[in-house]
C-alpha cells in the first residue's frame, strides 16, 4: 500500500509538528569504532579518557549481543545509559509484515525514515533457511535505477539508498526474529558459538544494486564481517552487481567478500535488453574485471548468475557459448528457474531445458548447480522483490516542510 499524508487533518499536523520538535537523535549502528568514538565524545556524553573503552562496551552489546535498548546494557552504569539513551538510538526498523512461505522462506518488509524521501520507505528482506545453512538477503537500495526488464524490483524507480545503519539492521532484526544473538541471560563474557547460526550467510543480493551505495554498503559489510562482532566470514559473504564495473576491483580489494554477477546473456545484444547497464559496460570490460577481481582463485571463485528464459538465453548454443565467454575464470554458474510476477512477459525454461542446460555446463567442468525457487508463494524468490514506496514529488516534500518548520494551520 502506498504511504500518503493527508495535510488538511488537525491529528497529522499535530503528529508532524511534535516530530519535528523533538530532539534528532544519533545513530550507532553502523558507525565505524572510531566513528562511535567521536559521536561519544562530541556529544559529551563520555570523556575522550573513556571513549576506547566505551566504544568495546557498545560494540559488544550492539554485535554480539544484539540488544536494541540501552537499559539492557548492563556493565554500563545506570546515569550512563540515560544519557546515552538521551542522545542516541540503536532501535530496529519497524516491522510492517513478516510472511512464512510453505517451504520455510520468511520475507519482511521493514520500514524507514524518510531521509529526503518525504515519506517513510519500505523494503524487503528475505532468509532462506538449507540444509546446513541459512541466506539472508539483503537490499541495499528503495528501489532500483537498472530496469532488468525480468527482474520485478527493477519496475520499482529509486527513491534512495539505504544507509549502513539500515543494511546492517535487516541482518541484526532477522537475527531478532530467528533467536539467533545469545539470550540476554547468557553471562558476561561467555562464549557465544559461531556454529549453528540460523543465519551463516548474507547476500546482497535484495533490492537495488549494491555497488551504486558502495560507501553505505562497505561500511556495512566490514561490521558484519569484524571478528569482533556480528563475526560473518568474508566467505560466507557475497556480493552480487549487475557490472558496474568501474567497482568491482574496488570491492575485492576494499570489502574482501564473495563476487557474483548477474549475467543472463553471452553477448551484447542481449544483455542490453535483459541487463541494460550492459550498454555501459559490455560484457568485454565486465569480464575483464572479474578476471583482475582481488583473490581470485578457484577456492574464491566468482559467481554468475544466469535466469533461465525460455526461448531467450536456454538454447544448447547459448550453454556453449557462455562456456567459452567465461573460459579461464575460476567460476561457479548458477542457473535460475524465472521466477515469474505480476504483469511479466517472460516464461520459465521447460526443466528438461534447464537440466540439459546444466549438463553441458558441467561437463565442461564448472559447477552448475541449478537454484531451486523459494519462497515464490509469498513473491520472495529471485527477483521478485519490491515494495510500494515511491518518492514525494519536490513540491510535495518542500511544502511538508515547511509546514513542519512554521508550524503551518495552527488554530
Amino acid at each position: 500500500m502506498t504511504l500518503s499524508l493527508d495535510l488538511t487533518t488537525d491529528a497529522t499536523r499535530d503528529a508532524l509538528r511534535a516530530r519535528a520538535a523533538a530532539p534528532v537523535k544519533g545513530e550507532l549502528i553502523g558507525l565505524t569504532r572510531e566513528e562511535l568514538a567521536e559521536a561519544l565524545v562530541s556529544s559529551g556524553v563520555v570523556p575522550e579518557r573513556q571513549a576506547k573503552m566505551r566504544v568495546q562496551q557498545l560494540w559488544h552489546w550492539l554485535y554480539v549481543r544484539g540488544v536494541s535498548d540501552f537499559a539492557d546494557m548492563f556493565n554500563i552504569s545506570k546515569d550512563l545509559r540515560a544519557e546515552l539513551a538521551k542522545h542516541f538510538t540503536i532501535a530496529r526498523p519497524e516491522i510492517v509484515e513478516e510472511q512464512i512461505s510453505s517451504d520455510g522462506t520468511r520475507k519482511w518488509l521493514f520500514r524507514f525514515p524518510p531521509r529526503g524521501a518525504g515519506r517513510p520507505v519500505e523494503i524487503e528482506t528475505v532468509y532462506i533457511p538449507e540444509e546446513g545453512r541459512g541466506t539472508l538477503c539483503i537490499s541495499s537500495q528503495v528501489g532500483c535505477t537498472l530496469t532488468c526488464s525480468f527482474c520485478h524490483t527493477g519496475t520499482q524507480k529509486l527513491v534512495r539508498n539505504l544507509t549502513a545503519e539500515e543494511i546492517l539492521t535487516q541482518l541484526m532484526t532477522a537475527r531478532d526474529r530467528l533467536g539467533d544473538f545469545p539470550h540476554r541471560d547468557t553471562p558476561a563474557g561467555a562464549i557465544v558459538p559461531a556454529e549453528g547460526r540460523k543465519i551463516s550467510n548474507i547476500v546482497m543480493m535484495g533490492m537495488g544494486e549494491p555497488l551504486y551505495n558502495f560507501e553505505a554498503v562497505k561500511k556495512a559489510l566490514l561490521i558484519a564481517s569484524d571478528g569482533d562482532g556480528l563475526a560473518l566470514s568474508k566467505r560466507r559473504i557475497t556480493l552480487s552487481t549487475s557490472g558496474v564495473v568501474p567497482e568491482i576491483f574496488r570491492t575485492g580489494e576494499e570489502i574482501g567478500v564473495m563476487l557474483a554477477i548477474s549475467l543472463h546473456a553471452t553477448n551484447d545484444d542481449l544483455r542490453d535488453l535483459l541487463v541494460p547497464i550492459n550498454k555501459k559496460y559490455p560484457l568485454k570490460d565486465l569480464i575483464e574485471a572479474c578476471r583482475s577481481y582481488p583473490g581470485l582463485s578457484n577456492a574464491r571463485r566468482i559467481t554468475f548468475e544466469y535466469v533461465m528464459l525460455k526461448d531467450v538465453n536456454d538454447s544448447l548454443e547459448d550453454a556453449k557459448a557462455l562456456v567459452k565467454l567465461l573460459r579461464g575464470v575460476p567460476a561457479k554458474i548458477n542457473l535460475i528457474p524465472f521466477n515469474p510476477w505480476p504483469g511479466t512477459n517472460y516464461q520459465c525454461s521447460d526443466w528438461e531445458t534447464i537440466e540439459k542446460f546444466a549438463d553441458y555446463i558441467n561437463n565442461a567442468g564448472y559447477a552448475s548447480p541449478i537454484r531451486t525457487p523459494r519462497g515464490r508463494d509469498i513473491l520472495a524468490a529471485c527477483g521478485q522483490l519490491k515494495s510500494e514506496s515511491e518518492r514525494m514529488k519536490k513540491t510535495e516534500r518542500l511544502a511538508l516542510e515547511a509546514m513542519m518548520i512554521a508550524g503551518h494551520g495552527e488554530a
